[in-house]
Order: structure tokens, then C-alpha cells, then sequence
């Protein structure tokens, strides 16, 4: 069995992939899922190239047999977990008077439904880690509009509001078990869920996946007292009335 052991979903590409490497350099062993078998093969072979110990479990994570699935193939392979990280998600915006039903069901199951899950499927192996080494972590994916609501996107930001709630709620909870919780809240970050904006917005201006993964990589070495309950990532010097 490794020394240390992480679940990160999301991971084909962009923020999680990025996080997924991270986590590989510092020498965790990996079970990444992603919602396409295609492009989640692609991330295995590349972290796999890499020399890090990885499977993969693909599907989407809306699906609560998914979420099992993912958790369980992580317990047999593994044994532990140290870090989870909830990254899956998906933006729709629309304006409030077109709202299609399917899109808000769409973006509340991908972006917040799922994650209490793996809460709830990890607990036991992250209470493990939490009373071995007093450092467990679940990183949760949120926004810069979990932070401040956006029109156009506004079921988008609610879910990602709700996404920085639940974090809140869980170090409350689950911080007497030494399971830390920490919220990334990001402006535009240069992935394809921003190819919308990038006429609008420079892509040199956006925040890139690595920015992402390296103020992650400080909370695998925090201190068992301390805790970090989000991370908020702004755009240097550039103003725009919607962000992700």
C-alpha cells in the first residue's frame, strides 16, 4: 500500500489534471475520474508516463453509482486516503427568464450534489488519515462566483456559493477529526470552460491551471493546528463584469 493516496475527479484536463500531477510529483497515489473514458484513457496514460501510480474510473460523477464506484476502486487499490478532491463540474449560463430546467438540474448535480457523496463514501478511509497524521484534506472546487453572484451565470454561482458553504460546514464538523477542508475559489482560469470569454478576456490575463495546483501543493505541508479554508485566485489588473 503507498504512504499517501488521493482521489481526484475532474483530472482529464485543466485545474484537476493539473492537481492530479501536483499530487503525483509529492509522491501520492492516484484514482482519477473524469466523465469521458476517451480523454480520462488520455490523463491515465499521461500521469502513468510520468512514473505515478494511477487509475482510472471514468463517468460522471452526477451519478451516485459513480461516485461508489470511484471511492470503492480507490479502497482496493489503495487502502487510504489522504486527499480528495472534488473538482468536477460544469457552467451553463443562461439569463433567469430562459431558464431551461435541464441546465440548472445539470449544473446542481455536477457542480454540488456530488460532493457531499464522496464526503460520505470517504469518510471512513479520510477519518484514517485524519487520526494517523492529522492532515487529511478534501480540496473543493468552487469559483470567484462563489464569492460574488454573477448575472447570467446565476445558477452557476449558487451552486458554487453552496460549494463555499459546504466547505465551511465540513471543517466544523469533520475539523475535531483532523479532516481539513479547503474551498479554491478562482477567477477565469485559461481551460476550455473559458474558450467563451477568451475573446473578451486576454488569455494572458486569465490564471493558468498551474497558478491552481501550486497554491494547493502548501496545504499538503500545513501543520495539523492549522487550516485554510479557501483560496481565492483574482485576475492581476483586469476588471470584467462576469467571471467564472
Amino acid at each position: 500500500m503507498p504512504n499517501r493516496a488521493a482521489i481526484v475527479t475532474g483530472a482529464s484536463s485543466g485545474i484537476g489534471l493539473a492537481i492530479a500531477r501536483m499530487l503525483g510529483e509529492e509522491g501520492y497515489a492516484l484514482t482519477v475520474n473524469s466523465r469521458r473514458p476517451e480523454k480520462l484513457d488520455a490523463a491515465v496514460a499521461e500521469l502513468s508516463q510520468a512514473g505515478y501510480d494511477v487509475q482510472g474510473v471514468p463517468g460522471s460523477v452526477a451519478d451516485e453509482e459513480v461516485v461508489k464506484a470511484v471511492v470503492a476502486a480507490h479502497r482496493d487499490r489503495h487502502g487510504r486516503l489522504d486527499v480528495l478532491v472534488n473538482n468536477a463540474g460544469v457552467g451553463a449560463g443562461e439569463p433567469i427568464h430562459q431558464l431551461t430546467t435541464k441546465k440548472l438540474d445539470l449544473q446542481i448535480g455536477a457542480n454540488l450534489r456530488h460532493i457531499p457523496l464522496f464526503y460520505r463514501e470517504a469518510y471512513e478511509m479520510l477519518v484514517a488519515a485524519g487520526a494517523e497524521h492529522g492532515n487529511a484534506l478534501v480540496i473543493n472546487t468552487s469559483s470567484i462566483s462563489g464569492k460574488r453572484g454573477e448575472a447570467w451565470l446565476s445558477v452557476y454561482s449558487a451552486t458554487k456559493h453552496a460549494v463555499v458553504g459546504f466547505t465551511q460546514a465540513m471543517n466544523k464538523e469533520l475539523g475535531p477529526k483532523h479532516v481539513k477542508s479547503c474551498a479554491l475559489c478562482p477567477a477565469f482560469v485559461d481551460t476550455p470552460m473559458t474558450d467563451f470569454v477568451k475573446g473578451a478576456v486576454p488569455t494572458e490575463k486569465m490564471i493558468t491551471t498551474t497558478d491552481v495546483a501550486e497554491m494547493a501543493r502548501p496545504l499538503l505541508r500545513l501543520s495539523p493546528g492549522c487550516t485554510v479554508p479557501e483560496i481565492m485566485f483574482e485576475q492581476t489588473g483586469f476588471e470584467i463584469g462576469q467571471s467564472l
